[in-house]
């Protein structure tokens, strides 16, 4: 790991949210929160159910029609502002809380993050995939898939660790990308990040039917009404997946702690089952089984890392815990790195007894474990497994419903959606709103939607993301405003180019190519001689607390084992996303663009205030601000 005091070069810290060359500082005033001022009735003396039209819209652009035409009018300055726009830590971390009234809660311990993240990822796909993907293409090697999956989000993991210890904020990925890529990037990744959850929370609540149908009797449809009038895709109501959504998520509202230890007492109760499977595989192993140990040669393997690469996704929802979490230089880097560790030693474990208690050849694609059990005479321990598959979806969406409040709770914070979504409630300390809004959407979809229609959709958003992180790092550490010089900025901008075009072609090459490993190798030479180029330049950034090590060959692997991962995905995931993320900009340029506008250039206003304040009360507030900022990050 690498650390260094907080001597090295901050600009982007100490600066906060707005042009990329004239920022902020932390003294401004959110917008909402300045507004709900200058009402005769404080916004802590309101009901949290008392909302207004101005609860949904305080920007100036919004107040009447002729004042949104007028915005309007002026599109295309303002998105070129947003576009440069870039955020800061104080900002994030400070500034943008107050949007919430009321604060959330520290009450989280390194303890509870490891199995949150425990909770989270390990769901049903373990049981599943693994048995289809040992059949179909990787044999007794699937270990290695999961053991090269798992190294992919380890990278992944490692990224946000060192952002969620410099700024543990509630955004996650939003607000680490809007602090070095910009507003617009952010804006990106953020539609992107609720249309993970939404479709995420959706595709699980069908999942979690289609199971307990399937223990009930043996028809996974069981339990939905079909509709033949309505489309196919659409045609399967789902009651069932509604009730469960609404159960978690009220869960989830009533207070994090209590979220917390449900969720903990599960998972450890869930892992003495799958010790359980890995003792009796190992008991049962038989050696002949592990021959040929690659039937499907290397292009196998990778094929099968690209497909239970999904069992390893849900980590990213603890990274948004860091705003609750007690002490977030030591609890985060041991809850991330630490449970996602943890994770991908049972799924090599538990992938590698399968193969060992069956040839590849006779295991079954859809219930591996169930059939091999019942093959050596337990039967009834098909019914552990499917107990645990069911509770690592309950956890799942436990743990996503918290993680997919706070990220719409920062989100809102910054005003991109209403920012009554970012308002905390007094008493159960956690976002209602942000909840409320998440589950009705997820709980809509599952009612009518089929979870193959946006499945695809929900795997590109998420490996998108991973890889924006990586090069948000890779900013950090080698960009600072108004310190680097145009030169460093031009050479690490080339750097990065080579390394992303590389990283393409190999993903192109890999699935278009028919000379594969040769171009493969070309194209990893040019990654490789990239790599090194930015590792002979000046980093501009050490990390203060916790820092990713090798700088920047790990954030660098990262891009292109995502990118790779993307590759992997069909055309109509492709043709889904753009079409998705197109309508979503048709929100950013009629909505977003002009909210987050008006905030920044309030605040800009309020930095002037705060100035004169300054300098008749010297640095009193100015220091009070960095020290509840120290304060958060330790």
């Amino acid at each position: 790991m690498e650390s260094s005091s907080e001597s090295q070069s901050t600009s982007n810290s100490s600066s906060s949210y707005g042009k990329p060359l004239t920022h902020n500082t932390h003294l401004s005033t959110p917008l909402l929160r300045a507004s709900s001022m200058d009402d005769p009735q404080s916004s802590s003396e309101k009901s949290y159910w008392a909302w207004s039209k101005h609860d949904f819209f305080p920007e100036k652009s919004f107040q009447s029609f002729s004042s949104y035409k007028s915005a309007i009018s002026q599109t295309c300055p303002r998105l070129k502002d947003r576009v440069f726009g870039r955020s800061s830590d104080t900002f994030e971390l400070v500034d943008l809380r107050r949007e919430s009234i009321t604060p959330l809660v520290k009450c989280l311990t390194w303890w509870d993050l490891i199995w949150l993240a425990f909770g989270s990822v390990v769901g049903s796909g373990i049981f599943s995939i693994t048995g289809q993907e040992a059949h179909n293409h990787a044999g007794p090697s699937i270990v290695l898939s999961y053991a090269v999956s798992g190294l992919s989000a380890l990278l992944s993991v490692f990224c946000y660790t060192e952002f969620t210890v410099e700024v543990p904020v509630a955004g996650g990925s939003f607000s680490f990308l809007r602090i070095e890529l910009g507003d617009f990037v952010a804006f990106i990744a953020a539609s992107n990040i609720l249309l993970e959850a939404i479709v995420g929370a959706a595709g699980l609540g069908r999942s979690w039917s289609s199971y307990f149908a399937s223990l009930i009797k043996d028809d996974s449809d069981f339990l939905r009404i079909r509709v033949n009038s309505f489309p196919n895709g659409f045609n399967l109501l789902d009651p069932t997946a509604v009730v469960v959504l609404l159960v978690t998520n009220g869960v989830a509202m009533s207070g994090t702690k209590r979220t917390s230890f449900l969720n903990w007492v599960a998972s450890v109760l869930s892992t003495v089952v799958i010790v359980f499977i890995i003792v009796v595989g190992f008991v049962k192993a038989k050696s002949e089984n592990l021959v040929p140990f690659f039937p499907f040669g290397a292009e196998g393997v990778f094929q099968a890392a690209a497909v239970v690469y999904w069992s390893y996704t849900g980590f990213d929802m603890v990274a948004t815990m860091a705003e609750e979490t007690k002490r977030p230089s030591r609890d985060i880097p041991v809850g991330l790195v630490g449970g996602m560790s943890f994770i991908t030693v049972i799924y090599c474990l538990m992938s590698l007894s399968l193969t060992m208690m069956q040839k590849y050849t006779d295991i079954d694609v859809n219930a591996p474990y169930t059939v091999v059990f019942d093959k050596i005479g337990m039967r009834w321990a098909k019914y552990l497994v499917s107990i645990v598959a069911l509770k690592g979806m309950t956890t799942s969406l436990l743990v996503g419903s918290l993680g997919q409040a706070r990220y719409t709770t920062q989100i809102a914070r910054a005003h991109m959606i209403p920012p009554v979504f970012a308002r905390v409630h007094p008493k159960t300390r956690t976002p209602v709103n942000a909840t409320l809004l998440t589950t009705i959407l997820s709980a809509l979809i599952s009612f009518f939607t089929s979870l193959d229609v946006l499945s695809s959709v929900f795997s590109f958003s998420t490996l998108f993301i991973f890889m924006l992180m990586a090069v948000a790092l890779l900013v950090r550490r080698y960009y600072v405003t108004n310190t680097t010089p145009t030169s460093g900025l031009v050479k690490f901008l080339a750097c990065l180019l080579v390394i992303a075009g590389s990283s393409i072609g190999i993903a192109a090459i890999w699935n278009l190519g028919n000379h594969k490993w040769i171009g493969c190798a070309v194209c990893g030479g040019v990654w490789f001689f990239g790599t090194l180029a930015l590792q002979l330049l000046t980093k501009q950034r050490a990390p203060k607390v916790w820092g990713v090590p090798l700088v920047p060959w790990l954030p660098s692997l990262s891009i292109a084992m995502n990118i790779f991962l993307i590759g992997s995905l069909g055309y109509l995931a492709f043709i889904r996303f753009f079409v998705c993320s197109a309508v979503m900009l048709l929100y950013y340029v009629l909505v977003g663009v002009h909210a987050t506008y008006d905030v920044v250039h309030h605040n800009e206003r309020d930095t002037m205030v705060g100035a004169a304040a300054y300098d008749h009360s010297g640095q009193e507030t100015k220091v009070e601000g960095k020290a509840d900022m120290n304060q958060d990050i330790l």
